[in-house]
C-alpha cells in the first residue's frame, strides 16, 4: 500500500471517519493478501506458545516464557474463553420447529447487521487476546452472499494464532461452496439434521431440502478420503413424538462412516413452544441405544467438550450427547457468542447482552464500517505510528480497542457460574435460537 499517496485522504479522515461510499467487499485472494500485508493495529497480540517436547529443559523454558491468558476473556471462575461463535446472518432457508416460531421472526434492519470488515476486525481483536477457535453460525451462514470472502479474511488469522475455523450449517447450500471454504481454511463442519426421513424432514423444517443436505455430507466424506481432514458432526435435536424413534438409525450411520452424531436435548428459546414433556433426556437416549448395543462405551473427552462422547464397539463413527438441560457443563465453558447484530452474549441461556457494534461504530457516527472506511482507519493508524499525525488527531483506534476490550472484559466478569435450571429456563425471556446463532 502506498502510504504517501493515500495520506491526504487519511488525514482528512482523521477529522471525520465517516467515509460515504458504495459498499465494497473483499472478494479476491489479492484483497485478502493486502489485509495480511497490513501491519496489525496497535494492540499486543496474544500468541499461544509452541510446546517443544525435545527435553525437560525446553518444556520448562516454554512454561516460563508463556504469556498469561487474557484477563479480558477470563471470568471470575477462572474460565478462559478461547472459543468465539459469530452469527453472520439472521436469515435462514429453513424454518425448524425448535429454532424459530412458525410465523417467523422480525429481522433486524440491514444496517444493524455487522459488515464483513466489522466481523473481521472483531475476529482479529479476539484472536489477539487468545481465541484459537472461531465458529461461524446463523441463521444459516451459507446464505450470506459474501460468506466465502469473509472466511478467507478470518482464515488469514491463522498466522496470528487462530487454529480452527468452523461452520454450523443446515447443509442445504454447503456443497456448492465447500471447496472454496476448505481452501479458505475451514477445519470443521457441524450439520444440523434431525431426521433421516425426507417426509419428516419437511415436517420438522417446514421446507424441502433433504437431498441437498445429504449431498453436502457425502461431499465432506469424499473430501476427507482425499485428506481434507474436515471434522464432521451431525447435530440432531431430539423431540418426543417427532424423531426419538430415529436415534438408533442415526447411531448406525457411524457403522462404516467417520461421522459423529450428536443428540441434543430440546432446549427452550423464544417462540419454540418448549415443554419438558417434549424433551428426551440424555439418560433416556443412552438407555435406548444400550437396549440394542449394550457395549456402548464412554470415550475420554477434553476439558472444554460440550458433548459427552460414546462409541459402539466396531463402529467407525461416534455418538455424542449435548446435555444442557439435565447435566449442565457450565464449569468448563470456554465459549462466547457475538450475534449478527453485534451483541456479545456470554451464555447461550442468559438473556443479558452488550453491544459491541455501537462502540465499534462510535467514531463513524453509528454508520456501518464498510471496506473503504476500514482501509481509511488502517491508513490513519499506520500514519500515526510513523509520526505523520499530530497529537490532535484523536482518538486513536488503539483507544477504541481498549474501550471494546473493557466492555468485553466487564461482560465476561459478569458471567454466572452456571445457567438456570429447567424450571427457570422455561420461563426466562430469551431470543429465538435463530437470532442467537446456532
Amino acid at each position: 500500500m502506498n502510504i504517501s499517496r493515500n495520506l491526504p485522504r487519511a488525514l482528512k479522515g482523521s477529522q471525520n471517519l465517516v467515509v460515504r461510499s458504495t459498499k465494497r467487499h473483499i472478494a479476491t485472494a489479492a484483497a485478502v493478501e493486502q489485509i495480511q500485508e497490513t501491519p496489525p493495529l496497535p494492540y499486543t497480540p496474544h500468541t499461544p506458545p509452541t510446546i517443544v517436547h525435545d527435553s525437560r529443559s525446553s518444556r520448562r523454558s516454554t512454561i516460563r516464557e508463556a504469556k498469561p491468558f487474557s484477563d479480558f476473556l477470563t471470568d471470575n471462575f477462572n474460565r478462559q474463553h478461547d472459543y468465539l461463535r459469530i452469527s453472520v446472518t439472521e436469515r435462514c432457508n429453513l424454518r425448524c420447529l425448535y429454532c424459530m416460531p412458525e410465523e417467523g421472526v422480525p429481522l433486524s434492519p440491514k444496517d444493524h447487521i455487522l459488515t464483513t470488515p466489522e466481523i473481521f476486525y472483531l475476529s482479529s481483536l479476539f484472536v489477539s487476546q487468545g481465541v484459537t477457535k472461531i465458529r461461524l453460525t446463523g441463521g444459516e451462514p451459507t446464505v450470506r452472499h459474501d460468506i466465502v470472502p469473509l472466511m478467507q479474511q478470518i482464515g488469514s488469522l491463522r498466522s496470528r494464532g487462530l487454529r480452527e475455523l468452523a461452520l454450523t450449517t443446515n447443509g442445504i447450500s454447503l456443497h456448492r461452496k465447500l471447496d472454496d471454504m476448505v481452501e479458505a481454511g475451514l477445519t470443521g463442519v457441524n450439520i444440523s439434521l434431525d431426521t433421516l426421513d425426507p417426509f419428516q424432514f419437511q415436517i420438522m423444517t417446514r421446507r424441502k431440502g433433504f437431498d441437498a443436505v445429504w449431498k453436502s455430507i457425502d461431499r465432506i466424506l469424499e473430501m476427507n478420503k482425499l485428506g481434507a481432514g474436515i471434522k464432521l458432526k451431525i447435530n440432531c435435536v431430539v423431540m418426543r413424538g417427532m424423531n426419538e424413534r430415529e436415534i438408533l438409525p442415526f447411531v448406525e450411520l457411524g457403522r462404516e462412516k467417520d461421522i459423529e452424531v450428536r443428540f441434543i436435548e430440546y432446549m427452550p428459546f423464544g417462540g419454540n413452544k418448549w415443554s419438558e414433556r417434549k424433551m428426551v433426556s440424555y439418560s433416556e437416549m443412552t438407555d435406548m441405544i444400550r437396549e440394542k448395543y449394550p457395549g456402548l462405551q464412554r470415550l475420554k473427552g477434553h476439558k472444554n467438550d460440550t458433548s459427552k462422547t460414546y462409541q459402539v464397539p466396531g463402529f467407525v463413527g461416534r455418538v455424542g450427547f449435548i446435555t444442557s438441560m439435565t447435566s449442565e457443563f457450565c464449569g468448563s465453558c470456554n465459549r462466547l457468542r457475538i450475534t449478527s447484530d453485534g451483541n456479545l452474549k456470554v451464555c447461550l441461556h442468559g438473556n443479558t447482552e452488550v453491544s459491541l457494534r455501537d462502540m465499534l461504530r462510535k467514531d463513524n457516527n453509528g454508520i456501518p464500517i464498510d471496506q473503504e472506511t476500514f482501509e481509511a482507519i488502517k491508513e490513519l493508524e499506520m500514519s500515526r505510528h510513523q509520526g505523520l499525525l499530530s497529537d490532535s488527531a484523536k482518538p486513536s483506534w488503539t483507544e477504541r480497542e481498549m474501550e471494546l476490550l473493557n466492555i468485553v472484559g466487564m461482560a465476561v466478569k459478569r458471567k454466572k457460574e452456571k445457567h438456570a435450571g429447567i424450571g427457570e429456563l422455561e420461563n426466562m425471556e430469551n431470543r429465538p435460537m435463530i437470532l442467537i446463532g446456532g
